[in-house]
């Protein structure tokens, strides 16, 4: 082997690991906060109330996302399920937006890897692409084809989603191995989910009892997302080793060009929303390729339409296809491209309009040297045995539900 390629390999595996080092932390912590709100608030005690859009449906769809914490692909079943149960297409596919944008351990580890400026983005990004998806699909999506897609599903009922995509398909529960580890398709709806978490070991009460219920969501969200993540982490690694940053500029419109704010805008979101659809990274993977893209040039509100398009991959394309047909996908995808272009643009004309973001602001370095006693050393030494043992107590637990993952 050449020299300088064993260079390349060792600075790509630095890169990788020091990624690694600065988001394990923050994932972890998130991962676990986000099981105990699971635990709290089982997300099928609000689906009832979607059966027709409004402002207080969009509201549950929202928290009902939020608590569900899902992969992109976790997401689309569980919109698919929303939609065998009768939702509106807006609330199922708000509920697909919020479940992959608006959840706590992308929130963490946006903060902690970007800054708080970009986590206000998100937020503010996020809402505003539910009330738009809200309003573009219940008042555009052509009804026959909103009948072709029901259509479509009902014709796979009987299959019961027994091997759904990322296994969060709600509709009923059943033991089988889907391919993220979750099948949920034939759950019980006697019981909240949470009474469906009751462990074998009766003695456990309190306290105790509620961290194993809640340590076995965090698992099911490992054994669905952590290959995404590892994904994510690894291509953006690659691409932040390989790629200098002259060549992220190339592939943005330079400021010099002298071309009118808002069509400069309109191109960097674009770029960022096809640049989501190739990159093939769930959620909380591509934040670390957002900081990329944004020390290459790209706009804040291209940064948050890269974000927010991690509905819109290829492969999520597939999904969408396979669940509800061809034409159906083709009129989900447009309307999810216009409102989460019209989104950056909002986002853009806000925070810059209001000076709350510089072309100049600074981020993390993406390539710190995370070895050393700072805040992140001493995060990781308490969250690296405590996810360990927590994941330990969620497998432990799932398995005596007879829930393999």
């Amino acid at each position: 082997m050449e020299s300088g390629d064993s260079n390349i390999i060792i600075h790509v595996i630095s890169v990788l690991f020091n990624m690694s080092w600065q988001i394990f932390w923050p994932l972890a912590f998130g991962l676990i906060l986000s099981s105990f709100i699971r635990h709290l608030l089982p997300v099928d005690t609000v689906v009832k109330h979607l059966g027709k859009t409004d402002a207080k449906s969009l509201t549950f769809t929202t928290i009902l996302g939020m608590v569900s914490s899902s992969c992109s692909y976790a997401a689309a079943s569980l919109s698919h399920t929303l939609l065998a149960k009768k939702a509106t297409l807006a609330n199922a596919m708000a509920f697909l937006v919020s479940s992959t944008n608006l959840i706590v351990e992308m929130f963490i580890v946006l903060v902690a890897l970007m800054g708080w400026t970009f986590l206000w983005g998100e937020v503010i990004g996020g809402l505003i692409l539910i009330a738009t998806v809200g309003f573009l699909f219940s008042r555009f999506y052509p009804k026959e084809v909103e009948q072709e897609l029901r259509q479509h599903i009902e014709s796979a009922e009987p299959a019961k989603h027994a091997h759904s995509d990322c296994g969060m398909d709600m509709s009923s529960m059943k033991s089988e191995t889907s391919d993220c580890g979750m099948d949920m398709s034939n759950m019980k709806h006697d019981h909240s989910m949470h009474h469906h978490m009751d462990m074998p070991a009766q003695e456990e009460t309190g306290l105790m009892s509620k961290i194993t219920k809640s340590a076995g969501f965090f698992q099911m969200d490992l054994a669905m997302i952590g290959k995404e993540i590892l994904i994510g982490v690894v291509v953006s690694s690659i691409l932040i080793a390989l790629v200098p940053q002259e060549g992220w500029k190339a592939l943005f419109i330079s400021n010099d060009v002298g071309l009118p704010t808002w069509l400069h805008s309109l191109l960097d979101v674009i770029i960022g929303i096809f640049v989501a659809m190739i990159a093939y990274v769930c959620s909380v993977g591509n934040l670390i390729l957002a900081a990329a893209l944004w020390h290459g040039g790209i706009s804040f509100g291209g940064v948050i339409g890269f974000i927010l398009a991690d509905v819109l991959t290829i492969p999520m394309m597939g999904v969408y296809k396979k669940y509800y047909g061809k034409r159906p996908t083709k009129w989900m995808v447009g309307l999810l491209f216009l409102s989460i272009l019209f989104t950056g643009l909002c986002v853009d004309a806000i925070f810059n309009g209001f000076g709350w973001v510089s072309p100049d602001q600074t981020v993390r370095a993406l390539n710190q040297s995370g070895l050393g006693m700072n805040m992140t050393t001493v995060m990781n030494l308490i969250f690296i045995p405590l996810s360990i043992w927590y994941y330990r107590l969620g497998k432990k637990a799932n398995a005596g539900m007879g829930m393999s993952m």
